[in-house]
């Protein structure tokens, strides 16, 4: 069986926007992401994204705007040898209360349900608290947050508060996936 690493998408693979990515033009990929996702995938590792966006519950963008951003992402990643699994989204709003908006784990269930994943061995990664609890919920095996170091006290303070200790922090996906192939093997 193979790891499975879970993936966030805005602020991971590409630069978020507190306005949201509602279009093709205003996704933008981070320095080096496509080749950390090619280089998890050519050591074995399954990739799947799992990723809120509100965006679509709000009207700001439709899912087919949404589904040809991830097209965009699927086929820059393919370029550089990279392969995505899947995608898992949650379109609604905070305020729906349903299962699948992070920091709840209803999307990694879905995945582990349809692709018969061991929790155990997988890991998510994530640039907020919520991506990180939502691993934790779900059961992962590890946790790792990309954080740029703009709100290190901050972050600190709630990882304390929430009883949190990700296995890893630090800058971006590209030194994230360096540490999971140093640290956390494939399971065969």
């Amino acid at each position: 069986m193979k790891y499975t690493i879970f993936l966030d998408r805005d602020g991971v693979i590409n630069i978020d926007s507190p306005d949201y990515i509602k279009k093709r033009s205003e996704f933008h990929f981070i320095s080096g992401s496509c080749e950390a996702v090619s280089l998890l995938y050519k050591n074995g590792f399954n990739i799947i994204i799992i990723t809120n966006q509100s965006a679509v519950a709000r009207k700001m963008i439709t899912t087919l705007e949404l589904e040809k951003i991830f097209k965009k992402m699927e086929k820059r990643i393919k370029a550089h040898g990279g392969r995505i699994k899947d995608i898992f989204y949650c379109p609604h709003l905070p305020k729906d209360n349903c299962s699948c908006r992070k920091p709840r784990p209803g999307l990694i269930f879905q995945a582990a349900e349809k692709y018969n994943i061991n929790l155990a061995n997988s890991c998510m990664v994530g640039d907020s608290i919520k991506d990180i609890e939502c691993g934790k919920n779900a059961g992962c095996g590890a946790y790792i947050l990309i954080d740029e170091g703009k709100e290190n006290k901050k972050i600190e303070k709630e990882l304390k508060t929430k009883n949190i200790k990700p296995d890893l922090i630090t800058k971006n996906l590209a030194s994230a996936s360096k540490w999971i192939i140093g640290n956390i093997g494939v399971v065969k």
